[in-house]
């Protein structure tokens, strides 16, 4: 009978290729929601209030500025996102994925298949 204490100190190779499964496909779709939201950026005033009264336009602008730098933002969270995505497949390549970087300890899978980039078990999280 083994002791309890010889904890896994890594994942196996069938886990971190579920993992990466898991990544590439947010990758994937984090990827294709930057697209969408660069070409929204790149795009004119979609709106078509070019031929309303002065008024107006001056409030569509300060709308479209509003927009664009919301947009901005959730470009900029998006990035963020996808490089801390690549970070954990590198992570995976080098057989250290899922290690709490704080206790050193295995990070349950529930937890990385909900958030598969992070570095921290909810133990450590809780502590910051």
């Amino acid at each position: 009978m083994k002791n309890e204490s010889t904890e896994k100190t890594r994942y196996s190779e069938a886990d971190l290729l579920e993992f990466k499964g898991i990544i590439l496909d947010k990758l994937r779709s984090a990827r294709e929601e930057l697209n969408s939201l660069a070409t929204s950026l790149s795009s004119p005033n979609a709106n078509g209030t070019d031929d309303t009264a002065g008024t107006y336009k001056t409030l569509e602008d300060g709308s479209a500025t509003l927009e664009k730098e919301q947009i901005n933002q959730l470009a900029a969270r998006q990035k963020k996102f996808i490089e801390q995505l690549e970070a954990a497949l590198v992570r995976i390549e080098n057989k250290t994925y899922g290690v709490c970087r704080e206790t050193g300890k295995l990070i349950p899978k529930e937890r990385l298949r909900a958030v598969p980039h992070t570095t921290l078990s909810m133990e450590a999280k809780l502590k910051q």
